[in-house]
């Protein structure tokens, strides 16, 4: 068996392979690396077999998401840690190595995540993961480096080795044993906050989850689907109401639930002031397909609660984002009322 397996799961994204694959192969001596092709309609696959002859190539017949897709790839792939790696990332030298020391010298972690910069401004942080990734009381993920839009300037600040809440899905480290001992990602998220429920069923199973920040990436960002898309934005909305729906103990889900409808409300009006009618319609369609399948996710939130809750869940944050950061002005991690995890 392999100790690493870098897997890039990669959807018609033949110039980020051509861009960023080569870097890869330069900085990742000793392990394996895959490329899983999630139904490309360009010329990746062909591509990958006559210009990466040693990279690994698994072909699904059809997209089938990010959850899905790496769901598929990895039944396939042997080694002890995974590396789930965005096809537009670009890694650096020695980024395994911390990683790897750090799965060995607690077993009881499952899953870590590097620093994450920006590859177009490198000295800020990248909106997906930055610096470790939390949630608040309420659900709202955020990041130590990002909250809401708002990204910091890496001045060293973040430079540790700390538990967090959840680590991103753009270059998410996960031994593999657990990865399918807890049943993937759930594929009905199809993308977008499937790594932090994961993460979310890892914590309620007593795991940690850790930021290693002697590791660094860097990430283009809405490489497959662009943050200006409104099937991102009914991706995220869906999937953060199932999230609160999966995790949240009862008596705190009656009454946060409907707040976050509300809020959503909210930010749909918002989005039909700007104006854009498209995530407008997204909004609305997602909080509708949500309760059209209320009983799918009944039947997943009383799985979950008879399986994984054992242990006391830390990293939220137990105050509400959309005022400290709307009303209060707090764009930064360390200007919350959040105890710093060092």
């Amino acid at each position: 068996m392999n100790e690493v397996a870098v897997v890039i799961l990669n959807y018609n994204g033949k110039k980020f392979l051509e861009q960023f694959l080569p870097t890869v192969i330069a900085h990742t001596q000793g392990a394996v690396i895959v490329v899983a092709d999630n139904g490309s309609s360009d010329d990746s696959v062909d591509f990958i077999r006559s210009s990466f002859p040693s990279v690994q190539l698994i072909t699904i017949q059809r997209n089938l998401g990010f959850c899905g897709g790496y769901n598929f790839a990895l039944k396939q792939v042997s080694a002890t840690y995974y590396v789930l790696l965005n096809s537009d990332v670009e890694v650096t030298s020695g980024w395994l190595q911390p990683v790897v020391s750090l799965f060995k010298s607690n077993p009881n972690i499952a899953a870590i995540q590097p620093k994450v910069l920006s590859f177009t401004h490198k000295t800020e942080f990248e909106y997906a993961g930055a610096a470790g990734g939390f949630i608040d009381a309420l659900g709202y993920p955020f990041c130590r480096g990002r909250i809401f839009n708002q990204l910091e300037e890496d001045q060293g600040q973040f430079n540790d080795t700390v538990p967090i809440f959840w680590a991103t899905g753009a270059c998410h480290f996960v031994r593999s044993s657990i990865f399918h001992d807890m049943g993937g990602l759930d594929e009905d998220y199809f993308a977008h906050m499937e790594e932090i429920d994961f993460c979310w069923r890892l914590k309620r199973a007593g795991y940690q989850i850790y930021f290693e920040g002697k590791s660094t990436v860097y990430h283009v960002g809405g490489g497959t689907l662009s943050s200006a898309s409104p099937k991102k934005t009914y991706l995220n909305f869906r999937n953060g109401l199932s999230l609160i729906f999966k995790h949240l103990p009862t008596y705190e889900l009656v009454w946060k639930l409907p707040f976050r409808v509300v809020l959503d409300w909210t930010a749909a009006l918002k989005f039909l002031l700007q104006p854009s009618p498209r995530d407008f319609v997204a909004v609305l369609q997602a909080q509708f397909d949500f309760f059209r399948n209320m009983r799918v996710e009944v039947s997943k939130r009383r799985r979950l609660a008879s399986k994984l809750d054992n242990f006391k869940v830390t990293e939220i944050y137990p105050n509400w984002l959309v005022i400290d950061y709307f009303l209060l002005g707090k764009s930064k991690f360390n200007q919350l009322r959040f105890k710093d995890p060092k």
